[in-house]
């Protein structure tokens, strides 16, 4: 990386300060301006924790690296994921590199875990994307890269693997431009590929830098280009440079003048523009073979903001509703946003992002969400498993808050008198469901708490009890995000459990526009109740229900209005008969009738509850079901038998596309109830060469014979459980 002076070795721990411009106006240099809070972010087998494995090893963190395929790996610390050999939940971790301070998080690869990704990049400044140098981009890269643009997030990428056997620089960059629309510019090259890559070269600098495997890749050797490279290498430096004008008007007059741009010059504008997003940065190494990463830190070093390049996080005050600010500086009003939970029998440990003030321990705090006064009994810093004990935590920093007894992921604190409302993390909607119970009598107790305690961890696992008949449900965001919680269920809770099935988690909304009426009234001696409420109802192109009053002349007093609304979500919510959650809904309260002395709350609650029932027996449902995107690749040999599959499995084939090698990868959308046991499918089609992934897509119409057998499916097996649990 060009952001340090040329050397002909590294050693583990160099002492040299990255001197990132910033100018606070006091002459002083602000110490959060060598904060960096960045995460790893990638597609399953990339090789993120392996990365994170290294930068834990050369900035002195620990004294010799776990391997994630013998189970030893420092964030991989969970007895599922040493066994599994895959990252399960995010992990968080700190290190010293040049003077900067590192906040890392290590998120999960596999899209079942894609919630531990959206909220980590919720708080986070920044992040490294690493790609698999023979692969490319992958569906989880297009999933997590997607995830980031929604937050802002500065990317700066890293080909790993290039010691692999097909590793191929070039189509990897081509990739990132044109699957994930990003501004991708290499400021590094490869010496060699596959078993023959040996170093980089630093484009800017035009140096050849060779790695000495037996020193753990610490000693590098300064060398000229190899000739081969040298028409390569002025050719990207070429398009490097140019691009990298274009961010500066100043830099750009003097680049068309003829003039020679300083590399110093260059770097800061590239700097700016990885900050503002217009300019993606691409390296390249072997993260197990020890090569790279080094300059990969540099490059986060200079090139990652620090809070201070974040500026500012707006939110609302929750007493006025108006928008409010708050800076990274310690003298401002304290903020921060609980973004994980770790359940514990001890007590939860909600990791937290300061983003403004301090938090001292013992400190009084506000949860803003839920309006109730917390006291941080204990702060701390994260190393994966292990937990360093602090007086507090401030402005700019990662840490973890103990004693915290209402909090959720989400939620914001602050304080009392300075209130604000941070934006929430939105998680998707879980898309299967299987019933559980317990082995045993003396584990019943056990497993409500231990399912209590996963849904804390987890904002898309949910668990609730089937009130006809009894069962206890679980869902998730696939077969593997249940397989894991269950397999915990019995390492971590001791809870011996049985399931049932997988089952689609389907959702139903109504059949037409209707206007209804919900009449609740009663009147049997004493005060009454009294609800009587119109309703228009009907379908919108947003999953989410939605809810609005138009009422006017005071015909349904406003502060029962937010009663008649919860009324008809909770009706949605339950899905009667068939347990299945109604959205899309729109609701619209146009009319309705009330009484000085018997309405109430109560009353109009129940009034929307029974216009919602109406509103079901007028317009009828429609069934919906989850739809899947999903990404297979496979031998182009077998290209016509994996089709079949996908189209024997009602789905829509969108695109296939050459990939690496002899494969072909196919991209499509299909119903989840048609994919389970796939893999077991597609292993027999392929000769166990074919692998597919699937991510959420949206909800779709079942076709109506496949919707009457799910209908009497669950009406006869709710039927014979109810039989069963009067016996």
């Amino acid at each position: 990386m060009a952001a340090t002076p040329s050397t002909s070795s590294q050693s583990s721990a160099p002492e040299e300060r990255i001197l990132v411009p910033f100018d606070d106006g006091t002459g002083k240099r602000n110490p959060l301006a060598d904060v960096r809070n960045f995460g790893i972010m990638a597609h399953i087998d990339a090789g993120k924790t392996t990365v994170t494995e290294r930068i834990l090893l050369y900035s002195g963190r620990i004294h010799r690296t776990g391997e994630v395929h013998e189970g030893e790996a420092t964030m991989d610390y969970m007895k599922e994921e040493q066994e599994r050999g895959i990252t399960i939940t995010s992990a968080a971790t700190h290190a010293e590199w040049r003077g900067c301070r590192l906040n890392i998080i290590d998120t999960p690869g596999h899209v079942d875990f894609t919630a531990e990704v959206e909220r980590s990049l919720r708080v986070l400044d920044g992040c490294v994307a690493v790609f698999d140098a023979q692969a490319g981009v992958e569906p989880q890269s297009e999933t997590v890269w997607r995830q980031a643009n929604r937050y802002g997030v500065p990317r700066i990428c890293f080909l790993n693997k290039m010691d692999k056997a097909g590793a191929d620089f070039d189509a990897s960059v081509e990739s990132i431009r044109t699957r994930l629309g990003a501004k991708a510019f290499p400021i590094q090259y490869p010496i060699g590929q596959a078993s023959e890559f040996r170093g980089l070269i630093d484009l800017l600098e035009r140096t050849a830098y060779i790695y000495d495997e037996e020193s753990q890749g610490r000693h590098v050797q300064e060398e000229e280009i190899p000739a081969d490279l040298v028409e390569t290498v002025d050719r990207l430096r070429l398009e490097l440079v140019e691009a990298v004008a274009e961010i500066d008007d100043q830099l750009l007059e003097r680049y068309l003048g003829g003039e020679e741009l300083h590399r110093d010059d260059l770097l800061r504008a590239m700097r700016r523009g990885v900050i503002e997003g217009s300019i993606v940065p691409v390296l390249c190494g072997s993260a197990l073979r020890n090569k790279g990463i080094q300059r990969l830190l540099d490059a986060v070093c200079y090139f990652m903001p620090s809070p201070l390049d974040v500026s500012e996080i707006e939110g609302i005050d929750p007493r006025t509703s108006e928008a409010v600010k708050r800076h990274p500086r310690l003298d401002d009003p304290f903020s921060a946003l609980s973004f994980k939970t770790v359940a514990d029998k001890n007590g939860d440990l909600n990791f937290v992002r300061v983003y403004s003030g301090v938090l001292e321990q013992g400190a009084q705090i506000y949860n803003a969400v839920r309006g109730k006064k917390e006291r941080a009994s204990r702060l701390m810093i994260l190393h994966a498993n292990e937990r360093e004990l602090v007086d507090r935590l401030t402005a700019g920093q990662i840490g973890a808050v103990v004693g915290l007894k209402n909090t959720h992921t989400g939620d914001t604190l602050c304080t009392k008198e300075d209130p604000i409302l941070l934006e929430a993390i939105s998680f998707p909607e879980t898309v299967i469901s299987m019933s559980i119970e317990p082995a045993s009598l003396a584990d019943r107790d056990k497993l409500g708490v231990a399912l209590s305690r996963l849904a804390r961890e987890d904002p898309t696992f949910r668990t609730f009890t089937d009130e006809e008949t009894g069962e206890t449900i679980i869902s998730g965001m696939g077969e593997l995000h249940l397989d894991v919680l269950c397999s915990r269920l019995k390492s971590e809770y001791s809870v011996a459990c049985t399931t049932g099935k997988p089952k689609v988690a389907y959702r139903q909304t109504l059949g037409r526009e209707v206007e209804v009426q919900g009449r609740h009234i009663k009147q049997s001696g004493g005060r009454g109740q009294y609800g009587v409420v119109d309703v228009r109802a009907c379908t919108h192109d947003e999953t989410e229900n939605s809810f609005e009053s138009s009422v006017v002349g005071g015909r349904v007093p406003k502060e029962y209005i937010p009663a008649v609304e919860k009324g008809l979500r909770n009706a949605a919510e339950r899905g009667d008969p068939l347990g299945f959650p109604f959205v899309k809904c729109h609701f619209e309260l146009y009319d309705g009738k009330y009484h000085d002395v018997d309405s109430s709350e109560m009353a109009f609650k129940e009034a929307g509850r029974l216009a919602f029932k109406e509103a079901v027996s007028k317009a009828g449902t429609t069934l919906l079901e989850p739809w899947m995107r999903i990404t297979i690749t496979a031998p182009e040999a077998n290209l016509g038998e994996v089709l079949g599959s996908v189209n024997q499995r009602r789905g829509q084939i969108e695109q296939t596309e050459k990939s690496p090698g002899d494969a072909i990868r196919i991209y499509g959308v299909v119903p989840l109830a048609q994919m389970f046991r796939y893999s077991e499918v597609l292993r027999g089609l392929t000769q166990g060469r074919g692998i597919y992934s699937m991510e959420p897509f949206e909800y779709r119409a079942v076709p109506e014979s496949i919707a009457k057998e799910v209908r009497e499916e669950v009406l006869e097996a709710k039927q014979a459980k109810k039989k069963k649990k009067k016996k």
